[in-house]
């Protein structure tokens, strides 16, 4: 339950109650009014963090919802709401990172190979790379496949995958999110 402590000042208090407003009502108006004031300082965070904008977006919308899920969690005597809600964005956008670690090192892969100086040994190693890269991707299914290489290959936004192909926005995250732990783990079990 969310409670107002009485040190705070007005404004503080006014996002606290907002805050309860979602927590305990579900109130839309409630939301919208922090979605208002947060999403647009959120975008630029997360660009400041080096997400391009796009990205950016897509990770503000995923933590205004996570605010949306889980309001009640959110305890005004341990931090402000600003500062509750920047730690929630810069966490997924650390899980984010991190996820894509695999995919940095397969572009590396591929940048290291087009090098004209690269040692035969180093080339054995890298073709290794690609071919167990290429039989993992060969292990999902035909649409995890798809997602994966519209969404790491082809550079396409969550958004931009969804429009293309017709998809809810949140169905093509869960999609790519199960695909790439699926490949992940694919990849991890080949070492």
């Amino acid at each position: 339950m969310i409670s107002v402590p009485p040190s705070q000042s007005h404004e503080l208090k006014q996002w606290v109650a907002e805050m309860a407003g979602v927590a305990r009502r579900q109130d839309r108006d409630c939301f919208m009014r922090i979605y208002d004031h947060f999403m647009p300082r959120l975008c630029r965070y997360l660009s400041g963090l080096g997400a391009p904008p796009v990205v950016a977006e897509d990770l503000a919308q995923e933590a205004m919802l996570k605010l949306w899920n889980g309001a009640e969690r959110y305890d005004p005597a341990r931090s402000g709401l600003g500062t509750w809600l920047y730690r929630v964005a810069r966490n997924l956008h650390i899980d984010r990172v991190r996820r894509e670690h695999i995919w940095v090192h397969a572009q590396d892969v591929v940048d290291q190979a087009a090098e004209h100086d690269v040692q035969q040994d180093s080339l054995a190693e890298l073709h290794a790379e690609q071919v167990r890269l290429r039989q993992c991707l060969g292990e999902l299914s035909a649409a995890q496949a798809r997602l994966i290489r519209m969404s790491y290959f082809e550079a396409k936004t969550h958004t931009e995958i969804a429009k293309e192909l017709g998809m809810p926005l949140g169905t093509v995250k869960s999609h790519i999110r199960r695909a790439f732990l699926q490949l992940q783990s694919s990849m991890g079990e080949q070492r």
